[in-house]
Formats: C-alpha cells, structure tokens, sequence
C-alpha cells in the first residue's frame, strides 16, 4: 500500500514537471489537488486491500503533480527577498509534516479509523483549490510538444529504479529471496526482480538521457521532456547533486526511529508520533529565522547552516542513543535535526532554481523533485538495510553472548528482525525470555546508533558538494564568479 504510492510518485515527477510548463504550472497544480482529494475519498472508502493499493497507486499519481509544480509557482510568483521567505514557509512545511503526518495518523487510527486518516484530506482539498484559484495568478503557458518516448522512458526508469531501491530488502538484492505475485504472475527464484529492475531503470534512463541529448542537437529542443542545456547552469547541476547527496541521510533515519521508540523505549504509537513533534518544532523554528535572514544571508548559506544543524543532530543521536534514553534528550536532538531540515530543505531548492527562466521552471522543479526523491529513496534503502543487518548481527552475538545455544540464538534473531523488533515486548513478557528482549533492544539501539553516524555521513558530503555551488547574493541574483584561464 505504501510502496504503490511512492514508486509512482517518483515515476512521474519528470513528465509532470515538462507538461506543467507546457499548459500551465497552476492548471495542472490544481489537477493534482482534485485527483489527490478523489482517491483519498477512494481510499476512505475501500473495502479491501485490492482496491485501495489501486487508489493509493493513483494517489501517487496526484502527489507528483503537486510537488513539482508548487516549486514552479513559488519560483515565478516570488523574487528576491520574498523568493527566500516563500521557500523557507515551504520547506518548514515539508519537515513538519514529515513528524505530524505519523503523529495525525497515528492519533486517528487509535481513536477513530485509519479511513481518516485519507478523510481529512478532502476538506483540505477543496480549501487549498478555492485558495489557489483566488489568489494565485494563471501560469504562463511556453508551448511545445511532449516527447512521448521520452516520457515512457522516463517513468519505466525511474518506476523500476524507485521499486528497486524500495523493495531490495524485500525481494532481495541479487537472488529472489520471497516471490514477487504481480496480475496473477509469479516470479520465483534465481535473480531477483529487484536486481532485474535496477539493472532495466539504468538502461531506460540511459536512452532517456541519449534521447534528450539527441532532440537538443537536432534542433527539437521544445519537444525535449528534459532540456539538458539547464545542467550547464552551475548552480542548478552543482545544486541537484548536492540534492541527491542530501536525500541519502535527511529522511532515512525517520524511518526506523519509529521502531525503536516502540520496541526499545515502550513507546506507544501515538507517544511515538509525539517524539517526532520536535522535528516538526525545529523546522518552525528555521522558518521563522529564515524570514529576518532573507535579504541579508544568501540562500547558499543557510542551505549549509541547515546541513551543518542535521549533521550534528545526528551525531548526536548516533553518540547517545541507548536502551535508556530520556525523552527530552531524544526532544533535543531531534529539535536540532529539524531546524537543519527546515533550512536545508527549502534553501536547497531555492538554490537549485534561482537561475531558472520562467519557461523552464515547470521542468527544472520536476528534475530537482526527482533528484530529491530517489536521494531520498537510496536513503532509506540503504539505511533500513543497514539497521535490520545490525539487529539481526547483533541480536544473534548479544544471546551468544549470553550462552543461548546457536541455533536458538539464531532463530531468535530471525524472529527480532522479521518482525520489525514487535517480537520484543512478547519476549519481555515471559520470564525465561527477558534476556532475548534486552539483546533485541541492544541490537536495535546499535541499528540506531549505526544508522544515524552513516546519514550524518550522507549530510555531511552533501555540506561538502555545496562547494561547488556558485555564490548567489542574498537578493537571489548570481554574484559573478571569476575567470580563469
């Protein structure tokens, strides 16, 4: 039900972001409120699991018409000074929500149902279609033609490449390890899907990238679905892929944090959600510290203010995370983590697209969203990998350690790991095996600890590539760079 969603997320961010330039960044934003709306209503109302998979797959369908084209509408409807304040309310809102949403979620599935938690989005809907059709003024239409072949390379790529890196651990990396069941196919054993996945999302997205190329230098640059020609802008290539550097450690750790609130530390899900508040705090925090440093910090500076703050924070709960740790300590840090997030997220963008002409900037935002995306995606995959390799090592060392035979030891840590840590508090429960609950919680702190050194890791590099972004002056406009022979 997840997966369905972000795999067709990330497929059409590209094709998105060239059709919003080509009939208008806020028709087609307004499209993907409406289409958003619909199959939440689709989704509330499912009455089995078949049916809403097929509502969260066309969901995804009207989230990757949003992204892109609300950074186009910022872009063009905003200069200067505002340009800077418009991102940072845009990127607070983005860390915010990430922490509110499990929280909202998690609230209504306990004391209501889960329906609501898609009900909730169509009175949302219909304020944010009425908001935009009021105040926000129709988008400039640049004309063109769609590449369809472009458009079906594209979303084949970048669909394969989203489902690989979402569902490796799954399927398994090299060899099938659980059989994939797709319209009444099943594959099973030998190479796994997902290596046959990636391996097709490298060739379609190398013709997609030889196909663009090849319309620029025959002279159809307006049918090109990805104008290449917007790379040889330093600031949008430097900066998307510090964007993709940034997505491997910003969002990865979220994703098992959850876990080990729960399983470890005996939160429930709601008090779960509420130790995520925080991140959401601290991204409130940077938006409104951004809004008296517009005009006078350049973008580029609190992009690395903002990295700097998420590279710290996860260090820091990379050094103290421990089957022990109080909640205001996990608060403080995560507070710290999302004030980086608040500046990083939204500078990042501003720093990708300042350069970008209005004609272009439906395109431009859909290229960044997808770099984001599967940064973002390569991120949890490898992190989530890494933890629940760590919990299964380290169970199994912690109960041989405790002189458990291996071949229970071995089981137990099979059972741990499969069931996400939930086996832990049964475990717990039975007093010939507390001493399997405490090696679980052992493991899964150290999946945490590993975890959170590798994203700081990730951010860090990411701190570095932004070396390579050209300065731009507070006011948004390049500051001329030096000639060198």
């Amino acid at each position: 039900m997840q997966e369905s969603y972000a795999i067709v997320f990330a497929a059409l961010l590209l094709v998105v972001g060239r059709v919003a330039d080509i009939v208008g960044a806020r028709r087609v934003f307004v499209a993907g409120v409406v289409v958003f709306g619909a199959t939440s209503v689709l989704a509330g109302l499912a009455p089995g699991g078949g049916l809403l998979i097929v509502a969260r797959f066309l969901q995804g369908a009207g989230a990757a018409m949003l992204l892109p084209t609300s950074l186009a509408l910022l872009n063009a409807n905003f200069t200067g000074k505002a340009r800077g304040q418009a991102f940072a309310v845009w990127g607070s809102t983005i860390g915010a929500a990430a922490a509110l949403g499990p929280l909202l979620g998690g609230w209504l599935a306990e004391h209501a149902s889960w329906r609501w938690a898609f009900g909730i989005n169509v009175p949302l809907a219909v304020v944010i279609v009425l908001g935009v059709l009021a105040w926000v003024a129709p988008s400039p239409r640049t004309g063109g033609r769609l590449d369809g072949v472009g458009a079906v390379l594209s979303v084949l790529g970048l669909g394969l490449l989203a489902f690989g890196l979402v569902e490796g651990r799954t399927y398994g990396w090299i060899e099938t390890v659980r059989p994939l069941e797709v319209g009444g196919l099943t594959w099973d054993g030998g190479i796994s899907p997902v290596l046959a996945a990636l391996v097709g999302a490298v060739v379609a997205l190398g013709a997609f990238v030889w196909r663009q190329a090849a319309l620029r230098r025959g002279g159809s640059a307006d049918k090109a679905l990805m104008d290449v020609g917007l790379f040889s802008r330093a600031s949008f290539r430097n900066g998307n892929i510090a964007t993709l550097i940034i997505g491997l450690g910003e969002f990865g750790i979220v994703a098992v944090l959850p876990l080990w609130l729960q399983f470890t530390l005996g939160y429930s899900a709601l008090q779960s959600g509420l130790a995520l508040l925080p991140v959401a705090i601290g991204s409130f925090i940077a938006s409104g510290a951004s809004f008296g440093m517009a005009g006078r910090v350049s973008a580029l500076s609190m992009l690395r203010l903002g990295l700097a703050l998420e590279v710290a924070g996860l260090a820091a709960l990379a050094a103290l995370a421990s089957t022990g740790s109080s909640w205001w300590s996990i608060a403080l840090i995560l507070c710290v983590y999302g004030a980086g997030v608040g500046f990083a997220t939204a500078q990042v963008t501003n720093v990708v697209l300042h350069a970008i002409p209005e004609s272009s900037a439906g395109q431009a935002s859909g290229i960044q969203s997808a770099f984001r995306q599967l940064g973002s995606a390569l991120g949890i995959a490898i992190l989530t990998t890494v933890f629940f390799t760590t919990l299964n090592t380290r169970a199994h060392e912690e109960l041989k350690d405790a002189g458990v035979p291996v071949a229970q030891a071995v089981q137990y840590g099979r059972v741990i790991t499969d069931s996400a840590g939930a086996a832990i508090e049964g475990f717990a429960a039975e007093p010939q095996t507390r001493a399997v609950a405490e090696a679980g919680r052992t493991a899964m702190t150290d999946g945490v600890g590993l975890g959170g050194w590798l994203a700081a890791g990730f951010v860090l590099l990411g701190l570095i590539a932004t070396i390579r972004i050209p300065k731009a002056a507070p006011d948004g406009s390049t500051v001329p760079q030096p000639v060198h022979a």
